[in-house]
């Protein structure tokens, strides 16, 4: 992963493998974001300590039916609009944790984007089990690593799991409650739909 220069803009985007609205936002970032000069900087999180703190045991989606229902079909709409593989996974949330350990592991790797982006086609579009190792091993291979087995093993390191434990702590710190999360020049935005907003103050911010 390259170091951004001085002047250039970054954008930290903040995800979680279980998010619908972050599948969204990945999909689509490189659209929104092309010929701005920005340099994307990956941050997967876990929401499930988030939502413990709220006194929640399970997605909001399914604790508040009304809400799930609203979001699956606002979640079609949105694939639609911007041309985006979608199929309703069969199991909800899915475990990320695994993936989540993969792409911190891999965070300097220039197939990171694309391995975040398979991920979620996998479980939003293929209905597959992205909590398997066989599944990531596969979705890995896809996008060009050459040594899958390596980085699953890496992915289950201590110091690996410590720092996605600290990237949690950072992001609750951060005053981020949901995913998709951007971070632009300090400032915080929520949603799949804030991303153009996040990008611009990227960049006419100083």
């Amino acid at each position: 992963m390259a170091h951004a220069s001085p002047s250039q803009p970054t954008l930290q985007v903040w995800f979680e493998f279980a998010s619908t609205y972050s599948h969204v936002a990945v999909q689509r970032i490189d659209a929104a974001i092309a010929g701005r000069g920005i340099r994307l900087e990956w941050r997967p999180f876990l929401l499930g300590p988030i939502f413990h703190q709220q006194g929640w045991d399970d997605s909001p989606f399914n604790i508040y039916p009304a809400k799930g229902a609203y979001m699956w079909r606002d979640l079609e709409r949105l694939c639609e609009k911007h041309g985006i593989p979608f199929r309703k996974p069969s199991r909800f949330p899915r475990g990320g944790l695994l993936a989540s350990r993969v792409a911190i592991a891999a965070e300097r790797e220039p197939w990171l984007e694309d391995f975040i982006q398979r991920v979620y086609l996998a479980s939003f579009a293929e209905d597959r089990e992205i909590s398997s190792p066989d599944v990531l091993m596969d979705l890995l291979q896809d996008v060009g690593c050459a040594t899958a087995s390596v980085w699953i093993e890496r992915a289950e390191a201590p110091e690996i799991k410590l720092r996605l434990r600290e990237q949690t702590e950072q992001a609750i710190a951060l005053g981020i409650f949901g995913a998709p999360s951007f971070v632009a020049r300090g400032e915080l935005f929520w949603g799949q739909d804030r991303l153009e907003d996040a990008i611009e103050w990227s960049t006419s911010h100083e």
